[in-house]
């Protein structure tokens, strides 16, 4: 009877796995590699230090902010609807700003890409709680970035100077974006406590900042431009 033949095994390879590239074994290239290591490391702390060397002059707090017309609060999520931890402390230290008459208008600019999340209309719920009237708080709807908000601050609601309000991790990018949109600022870095949302904002700082340098250097379109709209220069005149 004639032999069958064996049907065959699946035949099984290991992964291979990924192999970092061999260090020089001369100490010339030794040399290099490290000298290439380090200039890779400078170029990445170039535009976070930028930032720091460009913005320093402009720092200030809620007690010696200059008086502006306008403040803006850059969104930062919401929580169960409303503003999240981080972004309540940057509407209450713009609602002081106007108790205290240093500021007569608030444009809050956030995301609003959705239906289900507004972060304007959750900040202005917020700021109304606090003391500030509805008819002086005006919304962006479509700040859905830094650039974006500062961009549109500028071309879209006519605001030429304004006092920004951020987190400490952030005021310095929100300063460079807005002077290179034509908005003259000063920025208010809120407290925050150091704690994850802490530490992962600064670490994406840092990225964020090579961003912000591209953004100066070619100026894009925000993501939506739109119409101008005139409810900071309505709430202006409503409030002499």
């Amino acid at each position: 009877m004639p032999r069958l033949p064996r049907p065959k095994r699946p035949s099984f390879r290991r992964p291979r796995l990924l192999r970092l590239p061999a260090l020089p074994r001369t100490r010339g290239g030794q040399r290099r590699a490290v000298q290439a290591l380090m200039v890779l490391c400078v170029l990445a702390l170039l535009p976070v230090t930028w930032l720091y060397v460009s913005t320093g002059d402009r720092l200030r707090t809620t007690a010696d902010a200059p008086r502006t017309q306008v403040a803006i609060v850059f969104g930062a999520g919401l929580s169960a609807g409303g503003p999240s931890l981080y972004l309540a402390h940057r509407l209450d230290a713009a609602a002081k700003l106007y108790r205290e008459g240093r500021v007569e208008v608030v444009l809050v600019t956030g995301d609003n890409s959705r239906k289900d999340y507004d972060e304007p209309d959750a900040m202005r719920t917020y700021l109304t709680a606090h003391g500030v009237p509805d008819r002086r708080i005006v919304s962006d709807y479509a700040g859905f970035d830094t650039w974006d908000s500062c961009v549109r601050a500028r071309r879209i609601f006519g605001v030429h100077e304004a006092v920004l309000i951020s987190q400490g991790f952030h005021i310095r990018r929100a300063l460079a974006l807005c002077r290179a949109a034509g908005v003259r600022s000063y920025g208010i870095g809120v407290d925050a406590r150091h704690d994850v949302t802490w530490y992962y904002g600064g670490t994406r700082e840092i990225f964020a900042a090579g961003k912000a340098a591209l953004d100066v250097v070619f100026k894009p379109d925000p993501h939506f431009l739109g119409p101008k709209e005139h409810g900071v220069t309505r709430a202006l005149a409503a409030a002499r």
